[in-house]
C-alpha cells in the first residue's frame, strides 16, 4: 500500500472513530468547546478531501450528532459535488434522516435555515421527510416550533388543522383533531394536560403551577419506555407509583447507565432483577453471533476517569459494563477483568489510576482467542506499560497473532482528533454504545494498516448498499 493510501485510510478511520464517540460535550479531560472545535475541524478536513467517503459514513453507526452534521455539511456544500455525487448523497441523506429521532432531524432543518440553505433539493428532502411523518398533528404539538420553522423555510403545504395550530392557534373555538383540541384546552384546563405527550405536558404543568408529584402520577400512563426509565429516580423521590418500567426491554448501554445511577446498596438489593435485565439485553444485541466468539477475555477500565464528566456521568463506565455483558453473550467462554473491582460487575464504581499493563498480563496469560480492551487509553500506572506488554506479546510471544486484540475506546481525544491508542499494531476503534461492538470489531482491521485503502472503499460501498436497500425497503 502506498504512503498516500495509508494516510487516506488512517484519516477516514480517524474520522469514523470521532463520529462514533464524540458528542461535542465535556469529557473528563477536555472541555465542550475543545471537543466542538476539534470535531468541526475534522468534519471540514474529511469533507474537503474525501467527499464520497464522508457521505458514506452515514451508512455506519456514527452517533446522531455527527450524522446530523454530515447531512448539514453535504447540503451546505452541494455546489461542490458532481451530479452523480448529489444523487448518491440525496439517497443517503433521506435514508439516514429516517433513522434519526424527530428532534434531531428538526434540529438539522433549523440549521439549514440559519445557514440560508434553501435550494430545490433541500426543500424536497424536508418536504419528503415531513410528508412521511405518521402523525403531523402530533408533531404540531410536540415539535411545534421546529415544524413551523421547517414549514416556513421549505414552503411546505400542511394538512388540515395543522397549519392553523402552528400559525393561528387561538382563532378556532374548537379543533376536530383530538390531540390539537387537547393542547388548546390544556392552556386553561389542567385535566387536558394528561391527554398530551409528557414533554409537552411538562411545560404546561409548570405554567399552571402543578405539583411535581401530582403531575407525574397523572401523566404516568402517557410515558414512553425511555421516559419511564429516565424518570425512575424522580418517581422514587416524589413517592409516585405507576412510573415503573420493564427493564428487560431497555437497550443494553442505556440499561447499564441506569444501573450505575443507582446507589450500590440498591444495586445489591435488586441484583437479580438488574443482572437478568442486562443479560437479556445482551442476548438481544448478540443475536445470531451469541456463543460464536470462542474464548474471550476482556480488560475493563473502572479507573476514576471512567466517571466521565458532569454532562456524561459514568458514560465510559456504562459502556464498559454493557460490553462485559455483551461479550459474555458472544463468547463460548468469557472472563471479564476489571482494573480495580473484584466480584459482581454490577457493583463496579470508578476509582483509582489506569493501570492497564498488569491486567493485560493477567488476560494474555489465559491465551484467549480474543482480547477486548475497553478503556479511554490513558494508561498511567506506570505510563506506557500497556504498550510495552502489547508490543512484546505481538513481536515475541504471539507473532502469528493467534490472539485477536481489539481496543474499544468510548472517549474522543480532542487534542489528537482521534480516540487515544494503546500501542502500534493494536486495532483501536471508537465506541458509543456497547451494542455496536460486534460491528466495530469488523472495522478494527482498517485501524492497524493491515487492510488497504481500496479494501476500505469496498467495505464502505458494501455498507452503503446494504443500508440503502434496508431503508428503502422499509419506506
Amino acid at each position: 500500500m502506498s504512503r498516500a493510501d495509508r494516510i487516506a485510510c488512517e484519516d477516514v478511520v480517524m474520522f469514523v472513530n470521532a463520529a462514533i464517540t464524540s458528542t461535542a460535550q465535556r469529557e473528563f479531560r477536555s472541555t465542550a468547546a475543545a471537543q466542538r472545535l476539534s470535531l468541526d475541524f475534522l468534519h471540514e478536513y474529511v469533507l474537503g478531501n474525501y467527499r464520497d467517503l464522508y457521505a458514506a459514513t452515514l451508512a455506519l453507526d456514527v452517533n446522531q450528532l455527527n450524522a446530523a452534521l454530515v447531512v448539514t455539511n453535504l447540503l451546505r456544500t452541494a455546489g461542490e459535488a458532481s451530479r452523480e455525487q448529489r444523487a448518491r448523497e440525496g439517497r443517503l441523506i433521506a435514508a439516514r434522516l429516517r433513522t434519526l429521532p424527530p428532534q434531531r432531524v428538526y434540529g438539522v432543518f433549523r440549521d439549514l435555515r440559519r445557514l440560508g440553505i434553501n435550494n430545490r433539493r433541500t426543500r424536497a428532502i424536508v418536504r419528503d421527510w415531513v410528508a412521511a411523518r405518521p402523525d403531523p398533528a402530533f408533531d404540531a404539538v410536540k415539535y411545534r416550533r421546529s415544524l413551523s420553522v421547517a414549514a416556513r423555510h421549505a414552503h411546505l403545504p400542511l394538512p388540515g388543522e395543522v397549519g392553523t395550530v402552528l400559525f393561528d392557534w387561538r382563532r378556532p373555538r374548537r379543533y376536530e383533531t383530538p390531540i390539537l383540541e387537547a393542547w388548546r384546552r390544556a392552556h386553561y384546563d389542567q385535566r387536558a394536560l394528561y391527554e398530551l405527550p409528557y414533554t409537552v405536558a411538562e411545560g404546561l404543568a409548570a405554567q399552571h403551577g402543578i405539583d411535581r408529584a401530582r403531575f407525574l402520577s397523572g401523566i404516568a400512563p402517557r410515558l414512553t419506555a425511555g421516559e419511564r426509565l429516565r424518570l425512575q429516580g424522580a418517581a422514587v423521590r416524589h413517592k409516585v407509583d405507576g412510573v415503573a418500567t420493564d427493564l428487560a426491554t431497555a437497550p443494553l448501554t442505556r440499561l447499564a447507565s441506569y444501573a450505575l445511577s443507582l446507589p450500590r446498596p440498591e444495586r445489591l438489593r435488586r441484583r437479580d432483577e438488574l443482572t437478568g435485565a442486562l443479560r437479556a439485553a445482551a442476548r438481544r444485541a448478540a443475536r445470531r453471533q451469541a456463543g460464536t466468539w470462542g474464548r474471550v477475555v476482556a480488560v475493563l477500565d473502572d479507573s476514576y476517569s471512567a466517571a466521565g464528566s458532569g454532562t456524561k456521568r459514568r458514560r465510559p463506565l456504562a459502556v464498559a459494563l454493557a460490553t462485559h455483558y455483551l461479550l459474555e453473550a458472544l463468547a463460548a467462554d468469557f472472563t471479564g477483568l476489571w482494573l480495580h473491582h473484584r466480584g459482581d460487575p454490577l457493583l463496579v464504581h470508578p476509582v483509582g489510576a489506569t493501570g492497564l499493563g498488569v491486567r493485560l498480563l493477567d488476560a494474555l496469560e489465559r491465551r484467549p482467542d480474543r482480547l477486548v480492551i475497553v478503556s479511554d487509553g490513558w494508561d498511567n500506572a506506570p505510563p506506557g506499560q500497556a504498550a510495552e506488554v502489547l508490543r512484546i506479546w505481538r513481536t515475541r510471544l504471539d507473532p502469528d497473532q493467534h490472539t485477536s486484540i481489539v481496543h474499544l475506546n468510548p472517549v474522543y481525544d480532542a487534542d489528537t482528533f482521534d480516540v487515544r491508542r494503546l500501542a502500534d499494531g493494536v486495532a483501536t476503534v471508537g465506541v458509543r454504545d456497547a451494542e455496536d461492538a460486534a460491528a466495530l470489531v469488523e472495522l478494527a482491521r482498517f485501524a492497524t494498516g493491515r487492510a488497504g485503502f481500496d479494501e476500505l472503499r469496498r467495505h464502505l460501498a458494501d455498507r452503503v448498499e446494504r443500508f440503502l436497500d434496508d431503508q428503502e425497503a422499509v419506506s
